[in-house]
């Protein structure tokens, strides 16, 4: 599996299997199954993953959160296993530290890299406008997580860019890649923080609200999904010129082909 330094995919966040049909039709690199009215990484019903993955899983590159769950580790297991049972291709886990200690949140890590190593490919959330215990990286990685981004808790208080610094958010991004992990940065973008983002060179940039109607719990908009899509392969393009050449890694894909070919390699 490979990732290209300077080309940022594009993860579309979809409430229900008609979302998740129209994010693959315009494009989305990695279609996240979530449910905004759940809680910032609310979980669709196993069936309703189950259900997508055999409706779109040879077409397209899914993920799938377990929930805004306590971080405790017999609870965390329990839920990846059960999501990654749908066969879906990656698993979202949050952690939370407003919450959890560092320690509470490295236990749970150690728990979960029994779930790794039965082959599922589990990606961590941290919160950005929560402490970010930047030590929990070499953990994640040495557990066997396949990548880790970050996000925001409340989506209510504004853009991942309200809460980090550019420079944090760039020392963020070259810690997990030096990691060998996939890197995604979310938390209620806007069209305007792609290209800085961007520049950053991750793996992925994540959207929900700035792809629908009314905010993040309204319906998904095409136009507006088919906009922000083809304005990440612009910077994307843009970022990939000024590297001035790819960097592969063994990565998780950053293309929907290579998603297709990590889907089938299930």
């Amino acid at each position: 599996m490979k990732s290209f330094l300077g080309r940022p995919a594009m993860l579309a966040s979809v409430a229900d299997l008609d979302e998740a049909m129209v994010a693959v039709e315009q494009g989305a690199d990695l279609v996240d199954l979530k449910d905004p009215t759940r809680g910032a990484l609310g979980a669709w019903p196993v069936e309703s993953v189950r259900a997508a993955v055999e409706a779109l899983g040879d077409r397209a590159l899914l993920s799938a959160t377990v929930g805004d769950l306590p971080v405790d580790p017999e609870s965390l297991v329990e839920a990846a296993r059960r999501m990654a049972a749908t066969g879906v291709a990656i698993v979202k886990i949050g952690f939370f530290a407003a919450s959890a200690s560092l320690d509470e949140l490295a236990a749970a890590v150690r728990a979960l890299a029994a779930v790794t190593a039965e082959g599922t490919r589990l990606v961590a959330v941290l919160m950005a406008d929560q402490e970010l215990h930047l030590p929990l990286l070499p953990m994640l990685a040495s557990a066997g997580f396949k990548g880790a981004m970050l996000d925001t808790a409340d989506k209510a208080a504004g853009p991942l860019s309200r809460h980090l610094s550019a420079p944090a958010l760039a020392d963020f991004v070259d810690r997990v890649r030096r990691l060998s992990m996939l890197c995604g940065l979310a938390g209620s973008l806007r069209q305007s923080d792609i290209a800085p983002l961007a520049a950053l060179a991750p793996d992925y940039l994540g959207f929900r609200g700035a792809l629908c109607g009314a905010g993040r719990t309204s319906r998904l908009d095409p136009l507006k999904l088919a906009a922000i899509r083809q304005a990440v392969r612009a910077a994307s393009n843009r970022a990939t010129a000024t590297a001035g050449k790819q960097v592969a890694t063994d990565e998780m894909p950053t293309s929907s082909s290579a998603g297709i070919r990590l889907a089938a390699a299930r």
